[in-house]
C-alpha cells in the first residue's frame, strides 16, 4: 500500500476514489518517563524516551489508516495529514491522529 502527502501519484493514475480514511491513537508516558525526560531537557539533551514512544505512536496511527484504506479496497492514500495533540489533565497523554484520501491507482 502506498501512502503519500501529495494529491497524486507520479505515474500511477488515480482510477477511483474511496473516501477519507483515519487513524488514531492515544498514548500516555509514564512517570518515570516523564521525569527523567524533564531532567534532559533541562541540560539541553534529547528526550529519546519521548522520541522512541511519538514514533511508535505515529507507526500504529499509520498501520490503522492503512487498515481503514483496505477496509474499502484501496491500494494507496493519498493527501496523507499527520496531526499531534497533547491531551490529559496534566498533558500526560498524546494523540496522534492520521487522515488521507482511499483510492485505487
Amino acid at each position: 500500500m502506498i501512502l503519500s502527502t501529495t494529491s497524486q501519484l507520479e505515474g500511477k493514475p488515480i482510477k477511483e476514489y474511496r473516501g477519507i480514511v483515519t487513524g488514531e491513537v492515544i498514548v500516555g508516558a509514564n512517570m518515570f518517563k516523564d521525569f527523567f525526560a524533564s531532567i534532559r531537557d533541562i541540560v539541553g539533551g534529547r528526550s529519546a524516551s519521548y522520541e522512541r514512544e511519538l514514533q511508535k505512536a505515529r507507526d500504529m496511527a499509520l498501520e490503522e489508516l492503512e487498515a481503514a484504506a483496505q477496509r474499502v479496497g484501496a491500494n494507496a492514500v493519498v493527501g496523507v495529514d499527520i496531526d499531534y495533540e497533547v491531551i490529559g489533565k496534566s498533558g500526560s497523554m498524546m494523540m496522534v491522529s492520521v487522515s488521507g484520501t482511499a483510492v485505487i491507482i
